[in-house]
């Protein structure tokens, strides 16, 4: 018998919970609850989606909330697209769901996305709309969404076949190569070139660069606190073919691709100059920042920052160095590379190091030693010169030849060292500006 009163009474209670989860009220009291009031999109280029973004819906209530529509206030006219527990915001049904259930205690998840529609404006445009939320009480409630639309001219694998000259006050959106035929010099003036994944540029010809961002394309964040900006590896940066010569970038970033700069390999000449750099900052490679190959180059007042390989790599040819600043605080992972290495050989191949000449330079970093000359082969040409700079490397007593000449020697036992010389070196967000800080010992040296 007691069983049978226990059975009843679970039974019973069932039955009670069931139905209370199926009553729903039109009180105008009852309101829904939202993880935010608004939706921030990040700045996206018109015609090119954004990321997914998402947030929550709750109902706290005591009783169920029936929705009799979820709409956008400006239908399909501002890009956004909004699915709401699993169901589209159809633009060919005016952009709305109707009939959606919220129980007691329970959620639902919207997601947006933003397409952005062309807006005829060379600076970025404010974008808005409104998600309305008609509960069967004939209440309202609202998520605002909110965006920066960019229009930008977008190209796709762009070769260059003759001389050429970019120069555009709107954002130029590259998508494969921007490939520079071998009889061809490409011109770029006064311009931000934004690579997506994979996109790059390569040069079989001439490159004359002036004031130009190279970049990546995301302009959102991977965090609130970190902006796609400060993360390494988005593009894959910039290639000079063994044809390519007489390149000149000046006033220009190079930033946040797998390797920054690399020079092949070609017959080497001292009357042929294959790149000369002037205030340029190559920044925060995944690979190297710039890797040279038996080249005649020369750089002037640059910055050399942040690589997971090395942050200059010289192997062979001739390389002039005048107040430049490298420096390797790298964050992301251990094992880092060398901030300046320089040799006479790569792999199996030989490469005579005719010379390497820094003045007036900073080369500094986390490690003990950032400074990895290697000779493999003393028959091959090996020379090196450095004069009035700063190393982080262990002192050469050099009495006889003469290749190191009013040297500050860095050691992490020194009071001002490594990152002590810069205004501001931010690990955790990413951040960095290398001009020297009013307490380092390097004044007068570096690129700044």
């Amino acid at each position: 018998m007691m069983k049978r009163i226990i059975l009843f009474f679970i039974i019973l209670s069932a039955v009670v919970a069931c139905s209370e989860d199926d009553l729903f009220t039109t009180s105008q009291t009852a309101l829904l609850n939202f993880s935010t009031d608004s939706v921030k999109v990040d700045t996206v280029f018109t015609s090119v989606g954004s990321r997914m973004y998402d947030f929550w819906v709750y109902n706290t209530n005591q009783k169920g909330i029936r929705l009799k529509s979820v709409r956008l206030r400006n239908g399909n006219q501002s890009g956004f697209r909004v699915n709401v527990d699993g169901s589209y915001l159809d633009n060919s049904l005016g952009s709305v769901v109707t009939d959606l259930e919220v129980r007691r205690g329970d959620s639902i998840r919207v997601f947006v996305e933003l397409t952005a529609p062309e807006n005829k404006s060379n600076t970025p445009q404010l974008l808005e709309d409104d998600i309305l939320f008609t509960l069967e009480s004939d209440v309202i409630q609202k998520v605002n969404l909110r965006a920066v639309s960019w229009d930008a001219d977008i190209k796709k694998d762009l070769i260059i076949k003759s001389d050429t000259l970019i120069e555009s006050s709107k954002p130029i959106v590259i998508y494969g190569r921007l490939l520079v035929d071998s009889a061809a010099v490409l011109t770029i003036k006064n311009t931000t070139l934004y690579f997506h994944d994979g996109a790059g540029v390569e040069v079989y010809g001439t490159m004359l660069a002036d004031h130009v961002v190279f970049r990546g394309d995301r302009l959102d964040h991977m965090f609130d606190y970190l902006p796609y900006d400060r993360v390494s590896g988005l593009w894959n940066g910039i290639r000079l073919h063994a044809s390519s010569k007489d390149n000149v970038i000046v006033n220009s970033q190079i930033r946040n691709s797998i390797n920054g700069l690399v020079c092949d390999s070609a017959a080497y000449s001292e009357y042929n100059r294959r790149l000369f750099m002037e205030r340029t900052i190559v920044h925060n490679s995944k690979g190297h920042g710039v890797e040279l190959f038996n080249a005649y180059a020369e750089f002037l007042k640059c910055q050399f920052t942040n690589a997971q390989g090395d942050c200059f790599s010289v192997h062979g040819g001739l390389v002039l160095m005048d107040s430049c600043t490298v420096g390797q605080f790298y964050p992301f992972v251990g094992g880092r590379g060398a901030a300046l290495r320089f040799s006479n050989y790569y792999r199996d191949y030989s490469y005579p190091l005719v010379g390497l000449q820094m003045r007036n330079s900073i080369v500094t970093g986390y490690d003990e030693d950032v400074v990895m000359g290697e000779s493999k082969d003393s028959t091959v040409a090996y020379s090196f010169y450095f004069e009035n700079s700063l190393l982080r490397t262990p002192e050469v007593k050099d009495t006889l030849q003469q290749t190191f000449v009013n040297i500050k020697w860095e050691s992490p036992k020194d009071s001002i060292q490594g990152k002590q010389h810069f205004v501001l070196i931010d690990e955790e967000n990413l951040n960095y500006d290398f001009h020297l800080d009013s307490l380092s010992t390097a004044h007068g040296m570096g690129c700044y």
